[in-house]
């Protein structure tokens, strides 16, 4: 069946089910006429659209949220209705309003403290948790990352991810984080909409996120909805701030290793506002001053910068457009080498409202992540360059139709390319001359279309249902390779090429992405939830490291590797202690994947144009149990997580044709984030990390021959022992300056401790031969960071 009829078909049948589904819920029709509040939900102070502010109808379920623009759309009978609007850290106030046609109206609640004539706002629902159908899912407030001990003491939004449940990470020194036994690709971090691949500085130790710039850090594991795709493991949507519409506003802060600073201001009151924030480390500055010019640190160069920027313009009532940028560079290296790598992403949305019920934004952005290594030798005249990039542009129209109480129907596509050269050398080699390798570039374009409800079956059953559809496209301009099979974990021998034409087929997959969740409320304090997803992703990383760099190189799905498919089901239970103070919940999940990346033993990844022939697919699986405690009220706050999982892969020709353990599994994972609030001005914090240590391939005997050892395993496992288990504890406090209440300047001063009790975690375990006893081999542990790290931050905003 052509690719074309078989994706009409199914996305008709998924429109023409949604529209059953729906049609089944309605009753007869009703003599009682209905109309349509709805409208934007801002904060008063700063017009910030509220993401997730509730609207309910008093003394019933009947209530719609804030979709990801504050916008929101509630349909009631005609008549007088008392509103209850509600957002997490805002005061009680209700509002009446008589309803006796579709009735637009805009609101902006103040925060706590400020009370309105008409508009009562209270912190959002307590029993969210336990009656919204999302499972896997995290939201995190700005203000909850704030009190978070960090490494010399800088908020850090990645750092803080790391904390839940079901996240890990390969330890200090690994760029990103790993999501229920995924590898850092599997996670589609989304900023503004725009994908960002790389989402650390300093290879791993900060976040390449500005928290002044951030509004909204949402972290998806689990019912992923159908407007997601092209990652397997998890979506991390963080939103940034839209610029302050009432008044300019200012937030900085001098740190040990760097300083930030952020305008917000309006152009326009109420109508064109604006945010420019950015951030740049200064260690080398601080460094090479004190240091001899015979030094090779006065020559060195390592620090990093990045800057973000926004604005948006409020058309009328019906359009508002925004434009988002980011742009961020980390260098590192001395006179006889450099590493250099960033990310450049430019987002441009437009939401239009058509009428009471249906919403639309349409985005298109542009993402671009670059790396360079470079290696010299000037007293030899040698010198290497390599690059590589990888591009991403795309279109996205997305619908939300708000078609009554009860369902909520979200639809739209997406086209999706991808630009990327794997590599761009030159070489020079003490002969005077240039030797360059430069691979084809390689592109792939992904079309998807989605379509999904959330339906209020009955007062207690919620159900979310949709499906995504992804057809993929490897096309040219380029070379195509084509390879003969061979004994297992052995190099597939090459067999011919063949050239394609711009925009040519070269191979297509099409993909169907079922999505499912269900949430059945047991009684006012606790709930039962189910989910199901499927996710294709078309990208995978190659990395054959013990933890993933800057500089590993991407792949496409093509004519000879698959796109990784993941099927995930999960189960929970939801349960609130004392009126909502306490929040828990229980997560059994079990993930099953299809054409996981791996590679033959011994596999040449660097400058290699027969690469897909050292690579081999095969399966994974992932299962585990999650449990989330946290406390939400009182001086004390935070939550303790624990997750006990474990991750198995299953390829051919590997560690004996059995299952073996991921790189990523770690057995135990115990995070404790606790804050206590001393006064009004003092706020003290700890944070505790327990993770099992990973696993890792170590030789269980040795030959020697004339004084060489030469390590060898026995039995052909691969990952077949675990490095030590890793552990930290870090400390903060915050002490905030007493606020003139004539002026809007507030400061704060946060001191830190990380790895407060000195722990040298092993990064990674190697052997090497005993000095002085030729004979004997021992084990080395490497630790990246091995001492208590105290920091001081300063800092303010007005």
């Amino acid at each position: 069946m052509p690719i074309s009829l078989n994706f009409r078909l199914t996305f008709l049948f998924t429109l023409f089910f949604l529209a059953l589904a729906v049609k089944a819920q309605e009753k007869s029709p009703s003599t009682a006429e209905k109309f349509t509040l709805s409208g934007y939900i801002k904060d008063g102070k700063n017009g910030e659209s509220l993401i997730g502010a509730s609207v309910v109808k008093a003394g019933t379920t009947q209530g719609a949220i804030a979709n990801e623009y504050g916008f929101y759309s509630l349909t009631l009978p005609k008549g007088t209705h008392t509103i209850i609007v509600s957002y997490i850290g805002y005061n009680n106030t209700t509002f009446v309003v008589a309803l006796e046609k579709n009735t637009t109206k805009n609101i902006e609640v103040s925060g706590e403290g400020t009370q309105l004539a008409e508009i009562e706002v209270f912190g959002e629902a307590e029993d969210k948790n336990i009656k919204s159908v999302e499972m896997g899912v995290a939201k995190l407030d700005i203000k909850q990352i704030n009190k978070i001990p960090a490494l010399l003491g800088e908020v850090d939004i990645v750092r803080a991810v790391q904390l839940l449940p079901g996240v890990t990470t390969m330890g200090e020194g690994a760029s990103g984080f790993n999501v229920r036994g995924g590898n850092i690709d599997q996670n589609l971090i989304l900023l503004d909409e725009a994908p960002v691949y790389n989402s650390s500085h300093l290879f791993g130790f900060f976040s390449v996120f500005n928290p002044d710039a951030v509004k909204d850090v949402k972290l998806i594991k689990g019912g992923i909805p159908s407007q997601y795709g092209g990652r397997v493991s998890s979506i991390l949507d963080i939103r940034m701030k839209e610029g302050n519409s009432k008044q300019m506003e200012v937030h900085g802060g001098v740190g040990t290793i760097f300083s930030r600073l952020s305008i917000e201001a309006p152009i326009v009151k109420d109508k064109v506002s604006f945010i420019l924030a950015g951030r740049r480390s200064y260690i080398d500055a601080l460094v090479k001053p004190f240091v001899k010019k015979s030094s090779p640190i006065k020559e060195a160069d390592f620090f990093f910068y990045d800057a973000t920027a926004k604005i948006n313009w409020k058309i009328n009532d019906k359009n508002t457009v925004f434009a988002s940028g980011y742009f961020g560079r980390d260098v590192f290296g001395a006179p006889a080498f450099k590493f250099n790598w960033g990310n450049s992403t430019a987002t441009a949305r437009w939401n239009h409202i058509f009428n009471n019920k249906l919403f639309m934004n349409i985005t298109s952005f542009y993402s671009n992540y670059d790396y360079q290594l470079e290696f010299k030798l000037e007293s030899l005249n040698q010198r290497f360059n390599w690059t590589s990039n990888v591009i991403n542009y795309s279109v996205k129209p997305d619908f939300i139709y708000y078609h009554n109480t009860k369902n909520t129907i979200r639809f739209g596509a997406q086209a999706l390319m991808y630009d990327f050269r794997p590599y761009d050398a030159i070489g020079e080699f003490g002969t005077g001359q240039s030797v360059k390798f430069r691979s084809d570039k390689r592109y792939g374009i992904e079309y998807s279309v989605y379509a999904g409800n959330e339906q209020k079956l009955m007062p207690r059953l919620t159900l979310e249902y949709g499906l995504r559809v992804s057809i993929y496209n490897y096309v040219g301009k380029g070379k195509a390779y084509y390879y003969r099979d061979t004994i297992p974990n052995e190099p597939l021998p090459f067999d011919h090429s063949k050239e394609f034409k711009q925009g040519e087929i070269i191979k297509a997959y099409v993909t169907p992405e079922p999505r499912f969740s269900m949430n059945y409320v047991l009684n006012s304090f606790s709930s039962i939830k189910a989910s199901y997803n499927r996710m294709a992703q078309y990208l995978q990383l190659i990395s054959n490291t013990a933890a993933s760099t800057p500089l590993d190189v991407y792949t496409i799905a093509s004519n000879n590797l698959k796109p990784l498919i993941a099927d995930q089901g999960a189960i929970g239970y939801f349960r609130n202690f004392k009126d909502n103070t306490y929040e828990t919940s229980l997560e059994v999940y079990y993930k099953y994947m299809q054409n996981q990346l791996d590679y033959v033993d011994n596999a040449e990844l660097f400058i290699n144009d027969y690469v897909e022939g050292q690579l081999i697919q095969g399966l994974g699986r992932a299962y585990g149990t999650e449990v989330y405690i946290k406390k939400s009220k009182g001086k004390l706050g935070g939550w303790v997580s624990y997750t006990l999982s474990k991750t198995e892969r299953l390829v051919r020709g590997i560690s004996n044709d059995d299952w073996f353990r991921s790189r990523y599994d770690r057995t135990h994972c115990l995070n404790t984030n606790l804050n206590y609030d001393i006064t009004k001005r003092w706020n003290v914090g700890a944070t505790f990390v327990f993770l099992t240590g990973t696993p890792a391939s170590f030789p269980n005997s040795k030959v020697q021959i004339q004084n060489l050892n030469i390590p060898y395993n026995t039995t052909g496992e691969r990952n077949n022992y675990r490095i030590t288990p890793y552990h930290r504890l870090d400390l903060g406090a915050t002490y905030t300056f007493k606020k003139n209440d004539k002026r809007r300047y507030k400061q704060n001063i946060v001191l830190s401790v990380y790895n407060a009790y000195n722990r040298r975690n092993a990064y990674s375990i190697y052997f090497r031969t005993k000095a002085g006893e030729p004979l004997q081999t021992e084990a080395v542990r490497f630790s990246v960071i091995g001492s208590i790290v105290p920091a001081v931050t300063y800092n303010f905003n007005f």
